[in-house]
């Protein structure tokens, strides 16, 4: 017999499809039964929606058991792209129809992003000094949730979630680094086990998926009767459609701070569909506008309590929240007008709850912690103080 000779710039066989969906059975079917409650993380997005439903039809199918429990957390930030939220939506119906618990979970109306800034005057984040959002609107929010989940249930639960490889560099090297544990083979899904006093163990049963195998479940599985009958098609919308795998874009906030373009955002108001969502594209140069000095409060430096950063910049003025209030909601009319004239979905970035509670806090003059809104403003020139409390004066050169 011949033998075959390896090629060493070949590498390993690319999986199939098939193959994919029979390693995260493998995955699930190694771990899964050693917990009585599953949990499922969902952001919305291609991979974590992939996960719901894939895990959903794999249970109705019976080829995997079905836990004692199953939960499916949505994590509602309130910034989702417009037709990622509507996919919720829908898939949430369609989740409880089969009598799966979905809950959503959300952060508490003071600490949403846009209350946050608006209301209590926070400083949009940014990638140096001040990155808060991802763990209040997100992190936070999925944490609590999780613990109530626990006290439900009275013991662990397993958490699945969508985490893929590829997905990003450090997301990589941070699964390369986490080990497999009790014998767990490559393929079969990043597990972590957590001490025993934890509220759950997470398992990823979709690590080894390739895109286009996300894109194919997406756009031609799901939707089909036979895989579940799923509204996943419109998740490839915010994605570019029917070129969203050679976009290869990632969705995120719209209009993040932290992202130096909207890739998805400008990818989706390109499609005649979607192009009366292109005001949204204001809303981050608001952002950045919200963060320069003129815009914000900063420390004289002449409080002796402060024992570095004296002259620190802080929240943003009165006049910046309403300034910055006013241009969001001219973006949400002027997206809602054209919406009803085309009978598009309309959007809600301020709901009358946020509407309400930011014009609550201008009221009652509310500031973040150590700041009462008689401070100067950051452009205002002040003397320099240092760390040690030396003050080098301002040189008026008009003297």
């Amino acid at each position: 017999m011949k033998a075959t000779q390896t090629n060493l710039f070949e590498g390993s066989p690319r999986l199939q499809m098939n193959d994919s969906i029979e390693l995260t059975i493998q995955s699930i079917l190694a771990y899964g039964p050693r917990y009585k409650h599953w949990c499922m993380a969902w952001s919305g997005g291609k991979d974590s929606t992939t996960l719901v439903t894939l895990i959903v039809w794999l249970i109705k199918s019976g080829r995997i058991p079905a836990p004692q429990t199953l939960t499916v957390m949505y994590a509602d930030t309130r910034l989702e792209l417009t037709p990622l939220f509507f996919a919720a939506q829908e898939i949430m119906e369609e989740l409880r129809e089969l009598f799966i618990e979905v809950r959503t979970v959300m952060a508490p109306l003071e600490k949403r992003f846009m209350t946050y800034i608006l209301g209590r005057g926070v400083p949009p984040p940014n990638n140096n000094t001040f990155r808060w959002c991802t763990r209040q609107i997100k992190i936070d929010p999925m944490r609590m949730e999780l613990e109530r989940l626990f006290r439900d249930r009275g013991e662990k639960v397993l958490m699945l979630t969508g985490v893929r490889q590829g997905e990003s560099a450090i997301r990589d090297q941070r699964i390369m680094m986490s080990c497999g544990k009790d014998g767990a083979e490559c393929g079969q899904g990043w597990y972590q086990e957590t001490m025993p006093e934890a509220l759950c163990d997470t398992l990823a049963p979709i690590l080894h998926w390739r895109v286009c195998h996300v894109w194919e479940w997406l756009k031609h599985w799901a939707p089909l009767p036979e895989y579940g009958d799923f509204s996943t098609a419109m998740v490839a919308d915010a994605y570019g459609g029917d070129e969203a795998e050679e976009i290869n874009a990632r969705t995120g906030c719209i209009a993040c701070p932290l992202a130096s373009k909207d890739t998805a955002l400008d990818n989706l108001v390109k499609r005649p569909t979607w192009a009366y969502l292109s005001p949204l594209k204001r809303l981050k140069p608001i952002w950045r506008e919200m963060r320069l000095p003129q815009n914000r409060l900063r420390k004289t430096g002449k409080d002796t309590t402060t024992d570095k950063n004296k002259q620190r910049l802080g929240p943003l003025t009165m006049e910046a929240r309403r300034y910055a209030y006013n241009a969001i909601m001219a973006i949400q009319e002027e997206i809602n007008r054209e919406a009803i004239i085309q009978g598009k979905p309309t959007v809600t970035l301020l709901n009358q709850e946020e509407q309400d509670f930011i014009q609550n806090c201008w009221k009652q003059n509310v500031w973040p912690n150590k700041w009462d809104g008689t401070e100067p403003t950051g452009d205002v020139l002040m003397d320099t103080v240092y760390a040690d409390g030396s003050i080098q004066p301002i040189i008026n050169f008009g003297d």
